[in-house]
């Protein structure tokens, strides 16, 4: 699947934490119906072969609906299940050894933090960057705090879009407004939220109004 930037504009990464009873199939078809543009599977608790069961649902919904389906870290998974591709942070495996692993076609994604970073993922093959966090998140306790100096800088850096990811939310999004991001990666202020869909399309027309 070849990536188009308008499919970045809001970017959902799951969490079964905010689950509640429900399943994650519920919360990612919720989340699509409001406006996510790409889906990120991501899971750190679950053995291999619940994450292929679970990935093999969200895959037909995504398919359902023509959004891209992004595994992280795994790419092992990503492969196995034929997935859109796969997003790999900075201590994870090597953005080019990933990219001769998943070929061509795949969609490829790297977390960056420095201009430096972001030019180095693009010449080994990235197709998107993730950059951030842009502001302070609880959703990952490893997560390095970027200014939106920083994030510019990134964005000037590279060809390749860039999305902004950590503590992004309804009341913040405008502040990065002029960054030159392709879209927002969001986790608790989609699947935090008591309306999921709702709580979407209200994120996906202000990011058009802001990036689109």
């Amino acid at each position: 699947m070849k990536l188009n930037r308008k499919d970045l504009i809001l970017y959902a990464v799951t969490d079964r934490a905010w689950l509640n009873g429900r399943t994650l199939v519920q919360d990612v078809t919720s989340a699509i119906k409001g406006g996510a543009t790409l889906i990120q599977l991501r899971e750190k608790n679950l053995t291999h072969e619940e994450f292929k069961a679970e990935a093999l649902e969200i895959q037909t919904l995504c398919k359902n609906f023509n959004v891209p389906l992004i595994i992280n870290d795994d790419v092992e998974l990503a492969k196995e299940i034929n997935a859109d591709g796969i997003h790999v942070g900075q201590s994870d495996m090597e953005a080019g050894n990933v990219r001769k692993l998943i070929g061509p076609e795949k969609i490829l994604g790297v977390s960056v933090f420095t201009p430096e970073e972001a030019v180095l993922a693009e010449s080994k093959g990235a197709d998107y960057l993730g950059a951030g966090a842009v502001f302070h998140t609880g959703s990952k306790s490893d997560a390095v705090d970027i200014t939106h100096e920083t994030l510019k800088e990134i964005c000037s850096a590279v060809k390749i879009p860039v999305v902004a990811i950590g503590g992004i939310s309804l009341n913040n999004l405008h502040e990065l407004e002029g960054s030159g991001i392709a879209g927002v990666a969001v986790i608790s202020a989609i699947f935090a939220a008591q309306n999921i869909e709702q709580a979407a399309r209200d994120l996906r027309s202000n990011a058009e109004k802001f990036f689109g």
